[in-house]
């Protein structure tokens, strides 16, 4: 069954006469009668019913003619997809990111690109670093912004930068009036964190196992956002990044004494880079950007790039 006589059929569905459809076709009226011919053949049912010089689509005809625009509609996507594959400018890039990047590293990234090809569009899926290291795996994204960087030996990793690691504490809380707070300084206070799988908590899991120090921990979460209002309601303490600038300063928040409390972020993609060319010309931008400029480096007020 040839894609074309797919085409015919549907032509000659809409319209119910040899001589009509054959001349929107452009081609005879015996070529499209021996193509119905064989297409009925093949079906081994009659797709219309003859009624003088007309034709009457049946109910046969029509459970074809619905998987008929079905099946065409699915190739013109296919071909669309294929043609965006090939054009960096048209192409399309998946990018999965760590939720927590999604109000600041996200934009400046699209923004960035769009610049250099405003044709370009993005599927953006936010979620848990395990999440987003398995999407890329699974060639589901093309490329993920995570922290801290994956163990894996099938992924290849792009630094970006880093981000210091604060205590947030309610208000009133006993570490305010200090210049630092060190980690020894949890052990009495339950904590609010993110769930196991998110980046944020494997980094903070790592200090506390590398200190010897047990978490008291009081609520998991999976957004920042709700970390945060549950330590303003006086749930618990935090450890929380340090926000970049043009976001507002993370409430009653205060510096870690422990030098080690960053985490660093990057881009992920497979070992042999994504298979559009837009993703490869997004990666070979960002790997750009990132070597000649702080554009991704996160800002505190009265800080400096990457502090």
């Amino acid at each position: 069954m040839e894609l074309r006589e797919l085409r015919w059929f549907i032509t000659l569905a809409e319209t119910e006469h040899v001589t009509s459809a054959a001349a929107q076709l452009h081609i005879s009226q015996p070529t499209l009668s021996r193509a119905l011919t064989r297409l009925e053949k093949q079906l081994g049912v009659r797709l219309f019913d003859r009624r003088r010089n007309r034709l009457q689509l049946n109910k046969y005809g029509e459970i074809f003619l619905a998987h008929a625009i079905r099946a065409l509609s699915e190739i013109s996507q296919a071909e669309d997809r294929i043609t965006t594959l090939v054009d960096p400018d048209r192409g399309v890039i998946t990018l999965g990111f760590v939720e927590s990047f999604g109000n600041w590293l996200v934009p400046r990234m699209v923004n960035r690109y769009r610049e250099v090809a405003p044709g370009t569009s993005f599927e953006l899926f936010g979620g848990a670093a395990d999440a987003v290291v398995d999407g890329v795996r699974k060639g589901r994204f093309d490329i993920g912004l995570v922290s801290p960087r994956p163990a894996a030996d099938d992924l290849q990793w792009m630094p970006i930068g880093r981000q210091s690691l604060r205590v947030a504490a309610p208000p009133g809380h006993r570490f305010h009036g200090r210049d630092s707070v060190a980690l020894e300084d949890f052990a009495d206070d339950p904590m609010v964190t993110l769930r196991v799988g998110y980046g944020l908590r494997t980094v903070i899991d790592g200090l506390f196992r590398d200190a010897a120090i047990t978490q008291r921990i009081a609520i998991e979460t999976t957004e920042l956002s709700t970390l945060s209002a549950l330590v303003g309601a006086g749930v618990g303490v935090a450890i929380v990044p340090e926000p970049p600038l043009e976001l507002q300063p993370t409430p009653h928040s205060l510096p870690m004494l422990v030098p080690e409390a960053h985490r660093e972020y990057g881009a992920i993609a497979r070992q042999f880079g994504p298979v559009g060319s837009a993703a490869h010309r997004f990666l070979a931008t960002l790997r750009a950007d990132v070597a000649n400029s702080d554009m991704y480096a996160v800002t505190p007020a009265g800080g400096t790039p990457g502090s």
